[in-house]
């Protein structure tokens, strides 16, 4: 089941914790989605609750939404809906945090969540299209692909994961 979050006061304080605690298992993982503000992994909840909290602040009906995806009423992944502030590109959303928490994965959680942000951002929000990014070497923009979307473009080496292990940035594009 895939619900959406558009106001802060709905993210009762159970969501706040169950989507620190998925970030938390993702990012220990090996997943791709440390929080701006955090060390590289490991990482507790105290250190990623505060972006979770940003998060929730932001949420609106009109520019940020969460969609989160259950199992058996436990959250099984999440990510966030948004639409770029800036008025030329105001017809365009950006999908940040896609996420499957760990114990669910392969469940098609994931393909769940990229079927559902297409139908909330073209018939909910009006966008036109959605753009996201990727790090390179987890297989993600095979992922993505399967899901509609297109690779526009590379940022080489802007990630480092590690000391000697930089990252490409994919960035990718889907017209809804």
């Amino acid at each position: 089941m895939i619900a959406q979050i558009t106001r802060a006061r709905d993210a009762t304080a159970s969501v706040r914790r169950d989507l620190t605690g998925c970030w938390v298992a993702v990012v220990n993982a090996g997943g791709a989605v440390v929080p701006m503000d955090c060390p590289l992994p490991p990482v507790t909840a105290s250190m990623v609750g505060p972006a979770v909290e940003r998060i929730v602040r932001g949420l609106s009906p009109q520019r940020s939404r969460l969609l989160l995806a259950t199992v058996g009423g436990a959250l099984a992944g999440w990510l966030l809906l948004r639409r770029e502030p800036h008025p030329l590109v105001a017809h365009c959303g950006v999908v940040n945090h896609v996420q499957t928490h760990v114990r669910f994965r392969g469940l098609g959680v994931g393909a769940a969540l990229m079927h559902r942000v297409t139908g909330v951002a073209r018939e909910e929000m009006g966008l036109e299209r959605l753009q996201l990014t990727a790090r390179a070497g987890l297989g993600l923009e095979d992922f993505y692909r399967k899901a509609g979307w297109t690779e526009v473009g590379r940022w080489p080496g802007a990630l480092r994961v590690a000391p000697g292990d930089d990252r490409d940035e994919i960035l990718m594009s889907l017209a809804l």
